[in-house]
């Protein structure tokens, strides 16, 4: 059912929290609230197409403006859809007014009108608003406005006027409570046999009653984020039930729950999934009390977390880890390679994983190489570590240092009795599991800074590089010397031949003077490349033609899109004549840009081919195509761009990826840019390389050197500009021109007697065994 008015004598919406006017923010909770006021202000309503209309007006609450308690007692509320047109016929100024289903945002006009700094947003099937008229028995409501159906009588659950929480030892059997506490012991999520995940844990609180929780959710993200004993725990809306003697919690409908750290010290920031929760300072003072009392209690860990350097053999501890790769070993054994920073003092079982199974770079550079170690997950955990993605930050918990034999082979062929092996045991026994942490965890902020002390792993996936040439897999490490800003070439590198440099060592860098006797690809367009900086895949750039079809496909896509926080408009473009009829293009607004005065920043685009997104890209900043799925918007297939600036193209990676088309939220001054939108839409943005292949000449010997991650250096251009315009691309071919120009050989060129390759290829690297060479800031 779409948004109602409903004429009421009653008192609508009793069951919800009523929240005065000057109470309103942007965290207010309004899943479970209402708003009375009395209309002041009517503005007319404006069609945005074929029923879809919008109308602003502005409430006002009667009793604070009476005691003068507040300036901001008047709102600006704006209607969208079949609710504005019904309001605009229904709804006089003067009448009293009760709104529920809203949502909150900030208002763009309240510096000019002086009004409440946030606005109400009312559109989709749960908004509804109530106009209380006393109606005598002969007199029948307007034919305008509908009867009140019994669904809206039972629309929301019972609440009462705020959230009220028991104290654990209140609790009594067959109750649906809201509490708080203090987690002693806690268990990961694991899959059920069924379709959710389960958790538990115990709670206590002042009264020093402990209490046992399980929940269950389908999806991992909706359960508790505990990281660590102590840690504080909201939860609204649990069953109490009576069990073995004891009372425990169950989640029920509406479950929802926020932790937050333990730490007295640690600011009070809210960790949930939920997209709104109720948060006010009543709040913050609860979750402070429950610090304090908790620090004196000795709830907290005493200890740190053990670093592998101070790993003992059969030892049980909690880690925390960066993942740098990990492998399917089989059905119920995956391996972890992660690390710390530190290095484990102890002999290390190594295991034998096919290369095709490695996800993630399974070339590291050497430090990181020598301090990392591999886990191995096994049973239950094994479902969950399928989730991880490479650069995560990890916390295992109940990890084993165990010595012995492995049903895993050694790559050493030993048999690994005096070795160290890290296992994650199955079964959820003393808290076993793992936990992906958040990069903003204050906790990982020691592990962040330790490990950002060392050279980053090189950009590209190195079976992706080699399969580009076909040439055999050589490492492509960093160099264990200085940074790049270190390495800028001023000349002062001995200058060498390549001979020198073949018989070298890996790890040195080199000044050299040669001839550039061919390059590879040709043509110069198949040299740019996608590549992920996360998980360091590479992938070519698809052809017009490709996409063409990939988006004349997704145009038929049926279905409509009805997003609540969209406005929709449908165009009908012309066809080519009878036997090649028209179509129907549907451009979306986001209605919190629209209430911005932003709507021509980002544009939603269905049923669109790939020259009907080019040409809507000249008028519009960004243009994101999107298909209905069961009413949402969703994004096509990643192998396609997923946003459009003008002649840029953005592509996501498909790993790394996680697609949920959500709205983008934007302060009034902030400019809108590609990373804001791919995080909104959960899509980890690809990033332009150039990858070429030079041979080197210098008399009769030849070296074959690489030139990728220093390209837009060596070029002095932008290769985001490169795929984009073709005048940038011609000024790269215009330079290879110049270097090795078209069909010329050694010997018949002018630049023959001159050493002119040292000034542009002044610095190179040797890689490994003297056979593979990194060019590295080519202009001095």
């Amino acid at each position: 059912m779409p948004g109602r008015v409903v004429v009421d004598q009653a008192n609508p919406g009793a069951h919800l929290t009523r929240i005065p006017i000057p109470g309103i923010s942007t965290a207010t909770d309004s899943s479970q609230a209402s708003v009375k006021g009395k209309v002041i202000k009517k503005g007319p309503l404006v069609s945005l197409g074929d029923e879809d209309f919008v109308l602003k007006a502005v409430v006002e609450d009667e009793e604070s403006v009476r005691s003068s308690s507040s300036r901001n007692g008047s709102i600006n509320m704006i209607l969208f859809g079949g609710l504005a047109k019904d309001f605009s016929e229904a709804v006089s100024l003067g009448e009293v007014v009760v709104m529920t289903g809203f949502t909150v945002g900030k208002s763009p006009t309240a510096h000019k009108d002086q009004l409440h700094p946030c606005n109400l947003l009312l559109s989709g099937d749960d908004a509804c608003l109530y106009v209380l008229r006393s109606l005598s028995p002969s007199v029948s409501p307007s034919p305008t406005a509908p009867k009140r159906s019994s669904a809206s009588e039972v629309s929301k659950p019972a609440k009462v006027s705020k959230y009220t929480y028991v104290p654990l030892d209140d609790l009594k059997p067959g109750a649906v409570v809201n509490v708080y506490g203090v987690v002693v012991f806690f268990k990961q999520p694991y899959k059920t046999r069924g379709t959710d995940y389960c958790s538990s844990l115990k709670i206590t609180d002042q009264s020093n009653q402990k209490v046992v929780c399980t929940i269950f959710c389908e999806k991992l993200e909706d359960h508790p984020k505990i990281f660590q004993l102590g840690d504080i725990i909201r939860m609204h809306r649990v069953k109490t039930q009576a069990f073995g003697g004891s009372i425990n919690l169950l989640n029920t409908f509406g479950f929802s729950v926020v932790t937050f750290d333990g730490r007295p010290e640690s600011a009070v920031v809210p960790r949930t999934s939920s997209k709104s929760f109720h948060f006010e300072p009543e709040d913050e003072r609860a979750v402070n009390e429950l610090r304090t009392w908790a620090a004196k209690q000795d709830l907290l860990p005493t200890t740190p977390r053990v670093h592998l350097s101070s790993v003992q053999p059969q030892s049980y501890f909690d880690l925390d880890c960066q993942l740098l790769w990990k492998a399917q070993v089989d059905g119920a054994c995956i391996l972890l390679k992660v690390w710390d920073g530190t290095r484990c003092t102890h002999p290390l079982q190594d295991f034998t994983v096919e290369a095709s199974a490695i996800q993630g770079p399974s070339s590291l550079s050497r430090e990181r190489s020598d301090l990392a170690v591999n886990i191995l997950v096994f049973d239950n955990h094994a479902e969950i570590a399928k989730q991880l993605k490479p650069g995560d930050y990890l916390r295992i918990y109940n990890l084993h240092a165990t010595t012995g034999a492995s049903s895993v082979p050694c790559s050493s062929g030993g048999s690994g009795l005096n070795q160290v092996a890290f296992h994650l045991h199955g079964g959820t026994s003393y808290g076993r599991g793992v936990r992906v942490l958040p990069d903003d965890c204050p906790a990982i902020q020691e592990l962040r800074r330790v490990v950002e002390c060392f050279p980053e792993d090189d950009i590209f996936n190195e079976s992706a590089i080699m399969e580009i040439w076909g040439t055999p897999p050589e490492t492509l490490d960093d160099a264990r010397g200085c940074s790049a800003t270190e390495r800028r070439c001023d000349h002062a590198l001995q200058q060498v031949t390549l001979a020198e440099v073949k018989q070298s060592v890996p790890g040195q860098l080199f000044h050299v003077s040669a001839q550039l006797k061919s390059y590879q690809p040709r043509p110069l367009y198949q040299a740019l490349k996608l590549h992920c900086p996360k998980c360091r895949a590479i992938q070519e750039i698809p052809d017009d033609d490709f996409l063409s079809e990939t988006f004349l496909e997704a145009s038929k896509a049926p279905g409509r899109i009805a997003e609540p926080w969209l406005l929709s408009e449908s165009l009908l473009l012309p066809g080519d004549g009878p036997k090649a009829p028209g179509r129907t293009l549907s451009i979306h607004l986001s209605k919190e840009l629209f209430g911005e005065r932003k709507s021509k920043d980002l544009i939603y685009v269905t049923g669109a081919t790939l020259e009907d997104v080019c040409q809507l890209a000249a008028a519009y900043q960004y243009i994101l195509p999107v298909m209905p799925s069961g009413g949402s918007a969703s994004l096509m297939d990643l192998s396609a761009p997923f946003l459009f600036r003008g002649n840029k193209r953005y592509y996501g990676c498909k790993q790394c990826s996680q697609v949920s088309v959500k709205e983008l939220k934007v302060d009034g001054s902030e400019e809108i840019n590609e990373e804001m939108i791919a995080e909104a839409v959960g899509v980890k943005l690809l990033q332009y390389c150039l990858v070429l292949k030079l041979e080197l000449q210098q008399g009769r010997d030849t070296l074959e050197v690489l030139l990728w991650r220093d390209a837009e250096t060596f070029f002095q251009v932008s290769l985001e500009e490169v795929a984009a315009n073709q005048e940038t691309h011609n000024k790269i071919s215009k330079t290879m021109d110049f270097l090795c120009p078209p069909g010329s050989r050694l010997g018949e060129t002018e630049f023959d007697n001159l050493d002119w390759l040292s000034d542009w290829l002044p610095s190179i690297e040797v890689r490994q065994d003297g056979l593979v060479v990194q060019v590295f800031d080519g202009r001095s």
